[in-house]
């Protein structure tokens, strides 16, 4: 019976020396997270954590030291400690955020899109650069739904809305949605008429245009002056006439989209010089 009893204080000893053991560890890390030596923080941090036993510690401890470890580059330490702060309702949408920080810098672009968006839904304040941060992780992770979704809320918010509109316009052309991408420029420029990656995009959509319409006006003048010179028909023909006026309809059509170019690019070099072609023919 003494020996038993021996035994069993010996056991209540162990455990306690452990437990004495891991508040130093913990109050160690404490000393190493005021000297932003953010690794070693989380070394001591996690080494008392797991050898804490019945001990009670402040559960807000879990998000300082998801923090250390998102600091020192450690997705697996950030994202366990991060979900136990959010367990215990400390800083939740912050975890969330750090969660998608951490996700972010591994280049896991789905996790930190999902960890940002669960940030927004639990934010008591403002979302607005979540949203935006939310947006330019889903843009690099080629989701490109996610993207021009989370963009166009941006544009909503009013937060950084001249880059978040341009990158809606961008991410809907790597769709191929040119008509969308269109007319996200246009409504770009109209609300940012200063913004120039919105007016010079734009403007190369309009000359792109003019020189497709004016391909055409050349086109149909090429091939009526060919019947004329097979001898098919002559110049004082209805039909070579109603040829002229078909081409000239393209090139008129040519100067008003160049003209818009011009609008919010007057520099621009191509659209003056088509305009002044499309013009030269209109005067013949």
């Amino acid at each position: 019976m003494k020996n038993l009893f021996l035994l069993t204080a010996a056991l209540m000893l162990s455990v306690f020396s452990f437990a004495q053991d891991a508040a130093e560890l913990i109050n160690q890390g404490n000393e190493a997270m005021k000297a932003e030596n953010y690794e070693k923080a989380f070394e001591l941090y996690d080494q008392g954590m797991k050898n804490i036993g019945e001990v009670e510690v402040d559960p807000s401890i879990n998000f300082n030291i998801g923090y250390a470890a998102y600091k020192s580059n450690n997705l697996e330490g950030a994202v366990e400690y991060f979900d136990k702060a959010i367990g215990d309702g400390i800083n939740v949408s912050k975890s969330h955020e750090y969660k998608a920080l951490a996700y972010n810098d591994k280049e896991d672009y789905q996790n930190a899109v999902k960890s940002y968006e669960q940030s927004i839904a639990s934010a008591d304040g403002e979302s607005e650069p979540l949203v935006y941060n939310a947006a330019i992780a889903a843009y690099r992770g080629d989701m490109f739904d996610k993207a021009v979704e989370l963009f166009g809320k941006s544009v909503e918010n009013n937060y950084k809305a001249e880059t978040a509109i341009y990158y809606k316009a961008v991410t809907l052309r790597k769709q191929n949605k040119d008509a969308e991408y269109k007319a996200t420029l246009e409504e770009g420029v109209k609300k940012f008429p200063k913004e120039d990656r919105l007016s010079d995009a734009l403007a190369n959509i309009y000359v792109s245009e003019g020189n497709e319409l004016y391909k055409k006006g050349v086109a149909i003048l090429t091939a009526a002056n060919e019947k004329v010179s097979s001898g098919a028909i002559s110049t004082a023909d209805d039909a070579y006439t109603a040829e002229v006026n078909k081409a000239k309809k393209e090139f008129q059509e040519a100067v008003d989209v160049l003209d818009k170019a011009l609008s919010i690019d007057p520099a621009n070099t191509n659209a003056k010089k088509l305009k002044e072609a499309s013009q030269s023919v209109l005067q013949s």
